[in-house]
Parts: structure tokens; sequence; C-alpha cells
């Protein structure tokens, strides 16, 4: 299995403060452990493009993309909101993490890699069609997936998001499309505090109660997301990957570990072997726990690589 990693050393650039949790060592730490496991010689390693903006437009309309580009300071920092914030490299970062998006989906779609992982950032799951929010800037896994649909022709694809917190962006922007099925598993309530109801055949939300461990989470995503996918036959599978879900990190409270996001890749494998030729485009979200967050992300993209 041929499996790329794609990166840009401009994510490493984009800081929101000094002790913000979503930091430039969150790259580092997963990169860290691909290295330790022996697997970070094994990828196929691809820079990240800065995306087309017409692609940041199927997800966003073109009124706030022009506000993120008008926000982008030449130096210092500018906040969108108490999270979220922008310094001169942010813009650069964000149009990067959403390229890698684009050019995994066109790699994984054409046949040159069988699945990848965009160790990219900012991530992108909070943010709405026009609303920065919770670290995010650009909806990036959206834009993926809408250009799978849009560019690629394909008539289901499915963007599956195990972080802790609710991607409320990712929704907000897909939730009422029928090409697309969204499912989303996170701690509730927790930030960002809302979500909508499951719809057959297109969002399938899953809220765990803090606390929420292994056996439970597995419980419920058997139960919840499998059967959706089952029924939805996916031509795309495309991963939210978030591993603030896990028992060590500081900005939640459920109590997952490395092994369960081992499990769930190797469910999701299973589900993209069935009905989409193995076709997988993993995104890192969360995950601000370092040594939690490089462990887990490893144990996600050894599964991805099949070895």
């Amino acid at each position: 299995m041929t499996t790329a990693l794609i990166m840009h050393d401009t994510c490493a650039r984009h800081v929101m403060s000094p002790s913000h949790p979503e930091s430039p060592q969150r790259l580092a730490a997963i990169t860290d452990q691909l290295k330790e496991r022996h697997l970070f010689d094994l990828l196929s390693h691809i820079e990240a493009p800065e995306v087309d903006y017409a692609h940041l437009v199927r997800a966003h309309n073109n009124e706030y993309v022009d506000t993120i580009r008008s926000s982008s300071p030449s130096e210092g920092t500018i906040h969108l909101d108490a999270d979220t914030a922008m310094n001169a490299w942010s813009l650069e970062a964000s149009r990067r993490a959403a390229g890698a998006g684009i050019l995994a989906t066109e790699q994984v779609a054409s046949g040159k890699v069988n699945s990848a992982f965009c160790a990219v950032r900012p991530p992108g799951h909070h943010a709405e069609r026009q609303t920065a929010m919770g670290f995010c800037l650009f909806g990036s896994i959206a834009a993926a997936a809408l250009y799978a649909v849009e560019e690629l022709g394909m008539k289901r694809v499915a963007i599956v998001d195990f972080d802790v917190h609710h991607g409320n962006g990712t929704e907000d922007i897909v939730h009422d499309n029928p090409n697309v099925l969204f499912c989303s598993s996170f701690q509730h309530p927790h930030f960002p505090g809302y979500y909508r109801p499951s719809v057959e055949g297109q969002l399938v939300n899953v809220p765990l109660d803090a606390g929420t461990g292994s056996a439970q989470f597995r419980e419920a995503i058997e139960a919840k997301w499998f059967p959706a996918l089952e029924a939805y036959q996916p031509e795309m599978l495309f991963i939210s990957a978030g591993f603030d879900a896990h028992r060590e990190d500081p900005l939640a409270s459920l109590a997952l570990t490395d092994q369960d996001f081992a499990w769930i890749t190797e469910r999701l494998m299973d589900t993209a072997d069935r009905h989409c030729e193995g076709r997988i485009v993993s995104m890192l979200e969360g995950g601000y726990a370092l040594s939690a967050l490089g462990r887990s992300a490893a144990e996600h993209v050894k599964v991805l690589m099949q070895v």
C-alpha cells in the first residue's frame, strides 16, 4: 500500500499566540513519532500546494473568503474571535492546508497512491460557510469532498469526523448535500455546543458523554456510523482525524487510547475496501497533548499504510 504524507513548512509558521494549544509543535510531534517507528521514510512525501480560491468558494461564500484574505496581517497578530487568530503566515498556511486536501483527493482518485494523510494546520472542521471559529479558517475537508463531487464526478462521498469537538463547520457546509454523507462523533455538551439532528443518508451525529471510554465509543460507532456507511456505499472516504478524544488531552474529557484510533482506522479501511476501492483521504484536525497526538496519529498512519 502506498500512503502519501502531505505537509508544508509554512503550516508550522502559523502561530496564534505562544501559549495557544493549536501550536506548530503538533506537526513535529507527529513526524517525530513516524520517524521513531520507522514509518516516515516509507511514506510518499508530497508538498502541499496553495489552494486555488475557486476550490474554497465551493465550501464558503465569496464574501467570507475575501474577508479572510483582507484580514491577513503583514506583521503581528489579528484575532477573528477569542480562539482564532492570524499572523503573517496564517493565510498561506490555511491555503496550504486546503490545498493538501485537494491534492490528496487527486492523488488517491487517480490511483497514484492508495491513501493520504494530510499533516497540516490550521485545522478546518469548525470553519462554517461564513464564519471562522475554533482555530479554523477554511473548511479544508469539506472543500476536498466537494471537489471530488463537482470536479471528479463522484456521486457519493462520505466524511467521517472522530474529533472530540463536533465538526460544526463541515456539517454547516455539507449537511443538505445528497452527494455527501457526514458522520461525526464528539463530546457533548462541549465546544461548539450545538449540532443538527441526524438525517438518514446525509448526517449521522453521535454525541458522547464526558468520560466515555473505549468500549462505549466503539459500541456507539458500530451502532450508528457503520450501518449508515454500508447503506450509502461511498465512492471515496474522507477522514477528519482529530486525536483530542484521547484520555491525555487537556481540552476535553473523553477517555480514548492510542489503540482506539488504530481500531477506527481499521474499521474505516474495511469499509473503504468494500465500497471505495480503498480510497481514503485523511486530514489532521484536533489533538493537543503532544505525546498522545504523536502516538495516536502514528497508529492511524500505520494502519493506513497496512504495515
